[in-house]
């Protein structure tokens, strides 16, 4: 018996992703007015099939199908539906619309199961405007520090404030931690963001582990000069120290590890930004991601040695505040073996692959066991107004998650 609607699924995702703002297609991002005005629809689809419907303090929107023995934990169903600028229509969003789908095809063919089941959205997975990522993750794992609250954006906002424009409250967010085995199952449906299952011609793919990643905030401070009348060796440039240290990390991370590893410098912010003066401040951020813990240790403790030695010999002062932290995880066994056996019973071409991107399940991990399904990305591109994935292979990814759902549950 054919349980998920295809179409409907097809058609949800695509209404969530229209909506969005008119000059940047398919970008919505974390703590605007189009993010709430999504949330916001998400939260009727949730009432409009009986699901009690609750935003929780860090702004999480989360949707409860109870099951037959509340005394159960539950099982829940997660990913995000905030965008990166030029964001796709299916990262994130995918995720969150397979679980709502799960849960109404329950209802409407009458299946009852002992575990509660919830859908959450969660706030914020990608890296936000405050410099941080899987915000409402974060709260539930207990990861959210009121530092972290204390982070601005480019206008002085800070994140406390954001997370009270989208609903939620920061005064409270130690009430959103969740404890230990106090999830039964995490599942998070994904399109790839990679290659690996185009390539492999397989329809669904099985996570077995995802990356950890560190970030960190650098400033350069250097002496603004006029640009015409600073002799080159009399120049305290931050531009050009930075510069170094960018290229410095793109060397360290290219070199040999028993786990591949990738440092990126994806934020890169001059001041005064005037053709005719010597720059006097930068400030960029860097990301380092890898499978291993060591690694991505030992790539942080290089760079951060190298930059300090760049802005001695340039003679520019440095300051590095570390932002963020993800721990890479490894997916149990036994959620491995569930999935596996959930994504064949839809389709042969199934492959296991390792997740080079960070998702919310890294934070969720920490609470209970958590799994993930891939489906394929056209041409592996994700994060781009290109980003697209076939109807067919996210019905395969709905049906499965569906039974590993009703396989668990049993």
């Amino acid at each position: 018996m054919e349980i998920i609607n295809k179409e409907r699924l097809w058609g949800s995702v695509h209404e969530l992703a229209s909506i969005t703002i008119e000059q940047q297609p398919w970008t919505r991002r974390s703590f605007t007015a189009k993010y709430n005005e999504g949330r916001k629809w998400i939260m009727v689809q949730m009432r409009e099939i009986g699901l009690e419907v609750e935003m929780d303090a860090a702004s999480n929107v989360i949707g409860r199908l109870i099951g037959t023995d509340p005394s159960l934990p539950p099982i829940v169903i997660g990913s995000h539906t905030d965008t990166v600028p030029d964001g796709g229509r299916f990262d994130g969003i995918a995720g969150v619309l397979v679980g709502l789908e799960i849960v109404r095809a329950l209802k409407e063919h009458n299946i009852q199961i002992k575990h509660t089941i919830e859908i959450v959205d969660f706030t914020a997975e990608e890296p936000s405007e405050y410099g941080l990522s899987t915000v409402g993750s974060r709260a539930w794992s207990g990861n959210l520090t009121r530092d972290m609250l204390a982070y601005t954006n480019a206008n002085g906002q800070t994140l406390a404030e954001a997370i009270a424009f989208a609903g939620g409250n920061p005064d409270q967010i130690e009430m959103c931690k969740r404890e230990k085995d106090s999830i039964a199952l995490y599942l998070e449906l994904h399109i790839e963001q990679g290659p690996v299952l185009l390539n492999k011609k397989a329809n669904l793919g099985v996570v077995t582990g995802i990356v950890g990643i560190q970030r960190y905030k650098v400033i350069v401070e250097g002496l603004p000069n006029h640009a015409g009348t600073t002799p080159m060796d009399m120049r305290n440039d931050a531009l050009t120290a930075a510069a170094e240290m960018a290229l410095a990390l793109e060397k360290i991370a290219g070199g040999t590890y028993e786990q591949p590893v990738v440092g990126t410098v994806g934020v890169f912010n001059n001041f005064p930004n005037a053709s005719n003066v010597v720059p006097g401040n930068v400030e960029f951020q860097v990301e380092i991601r890898s499978i291993s813990e060591d690694v991505i240790d030992r790539v942080a403790n290089e760079f951060l040695a190298k930059a300090d030695a760049i802005s001695s010999r340039r003679n520019v002062g440095l300051e590095i505040e570390k932002v963020s932290r993800s721990r890479a995880i490894v997916i149990k066994d036994e959620v491995k073996q569930l999935l596996q056996h959930a994504c064949k019973s839809v389709t042969d071409h199934v492959i296991e692959l390792p997740s080079g991107a960070g998702h919310d399940a890294n934070q969720v991990s920490l609470l209970a066991p958590a799994g993930m399904v891939f489906i394929p990305c056209k041409d592996g591109r994700s994060h781009c107004p290109e980003e697209w994935a076939e109807q067919e292979d996210l019905y395969l990814g709905a049906k499965a998650l569906l039974n590993a759902v009703l396989e668990f549950s049993k």
